[in-house]
C-alpha cells in the first residue's frame, strides 16, 4: 500500500521542498513545471477535496487558497508534521495511505494527489480506485499528476538515460518503485467506471483526470 517506501519520506520531509523547487540535480527534470502542475490540479478539483499523500502540504495550500475544504491523507508523521507548520490552523490531516484512511465525513467531489501514486504495485492502483468509486457521485473526478510512462520501452529508457547522466539514485527510484503506463491506467480507471484523460505536463509526469460514469 506504498507503506514500504515510508522511510525514504521519514528522511525526505526536511528537504523536499528544495528538491521540488529545482535545487537536486538528479531530480530536477522530475519536477520541471512543478507549480504549474499544482495550479492544473486546483484548477480541475471541486470544492470538497480528498487529497492523497499531503507531503510537506504544497498541493493542499493551493486548493485551501482556492477556497476548497480539503481532506487530506498522510503517512508519514514528519511530512504531516511540515505541512500543519504551513498550513492554516484548521487543517484536516489525517494518517492514512491510498488504501486504507478516515473516511470524510461529507460528500467529496474530487480525489487528487500528486507525485504519491506510483508507491502503490499495479492490483494496489486497482483497488484504490475501485474504492474511491465507491466514494463518489456521478461526474466525481479523479485528478492525479504522477510519473507515468507512454509504454514499457519508454520506461527503460528512462533508466538508461538517468545511468548515462550519472543519476544512480533517479536510476534507482525508476527501477525500484512501481511506476505504470498509460495503457495500464486507462484499463484500471475505465474498469471501474471512470473515463479518462491524460495530458503530459514534462518529461515524466502526467496528469490524469478521470470523471465517474
Amino acid at each position: 500500500m506504498g507503506r514500504e517506501f515510508l522511510d525514504l519520506f521519514e528522511n525526505w520531509a526536511h528537504t523536499y521542498d528544495t528538491t521540488v523547487n529545482g535545487q537536486d540535480t538528479e531530480y530536477k527534470e522530475v519536477f520541471v513545471r512543478y507549480d504549474q502542475i499544482l495550479e492544473a490540479v486546483t484548477n480541475k478539483s471541486g470544492l470538497v477535496v480528498l487529497e492523497f499523500g499531503v507531503g510537506t502540504g504544497n498541493l493542499t495550500q493551493k486548493l485551501i487558497v482556492s477556497g476548497k475544504k480539503v481532506y487530506g491523507i498522510e503517512p508519514s508523521a514528519p511530512m504531516r508534521e511540515k505541512a500543519l507548520n504551513k498550513l492554516s490552523a484548521d487543517a484536516l490531516l489525517a494518517d492514512g495511505d491510498f488504501i486504507s484512511f478516515p473516511k470524510p465525513l461529507e460528500d467529496i467531489d474530487t480525489i487528487v494527489s500528486t507525485y504519491a501514486f506510483h508507491h502503490l504495485t499495479d492490483n494496489e492502483k486497482n483497488q484504490a480506485i475501485s474504492s474511491y468509486s465507491n466514494l463518489l457521485k456521478k461526474n466525481g473526478k479523479i485528478v492525479f499528476a504522477d510519473t507515468v510512462f507512454v509504454d514499457e520501452f519508454a520506461h527503460k529508457q528512462m533508466i538508461k538515460k538517468a545511468t548515462q547522466q550519472n543519476y544512480f539514485n533517479l536510476a534507482k527510484d525508476l527501477e525500484t518503485e512501481y511506476y505504470t503506463t498509460l495503457s495500464v491506467l486507462k484499463t484500471i480507471f475505465e474498469d471501474n467506471g471512470f473515463t479518462v484523460t491524460f495530458t503530459q505536463m514534462n518529461d515524466f509526469v502526467w496528469l490524469s483526470e478521470a470523471v465517474k460514469k
